[in-house]
């Protein structure tokens, strides 16, 4: 089985930043109790653009997560401080780690 990495990609809605990392334990809770789940990144780069980085150990476990995670807490103040037209979600198998 090879592991597998899901990038995401997106910006905030106006107003939300300050208490924006805070409120992500909601979505860290739920990818912990995900089958498959290994570790969780969130940066934000310079340009203001945040990206979220999970290790999975299959890409079919990634993918169901991510067809989920919107039914099952899309709700959250996390995931609706993102603005929905900025998100760029890409999967890709792990060559490489160290």
């Amino acid at each position: 089985m090879t592991e597998a990495l899901e990038i995401v990609t997106f910006r905030l809605k106006p107003g939300t930043e300050a208490g924006f990392v805070a409120s992500n334990g909601t979505v860290t809770d739920w990818l912990a109790r995900q089958p498959g789940f290994l570790s969780r990144h969130l940066g934000r780069r310079e340009d203001g653009v945040w990206v979220d980085v999970v290790r999975w150990r299959s890409m079919e476990q990634a993918r169901a997560a991510a067809d989920r995670i919107m039914a099952e807490i899309g709700d959250s103040d996390a995931l609706q401080a993102i603005e929905p037209a900025s998100v760029a979600m890409s999967h890709a198998e792990v060559a490489l780690s160290r």
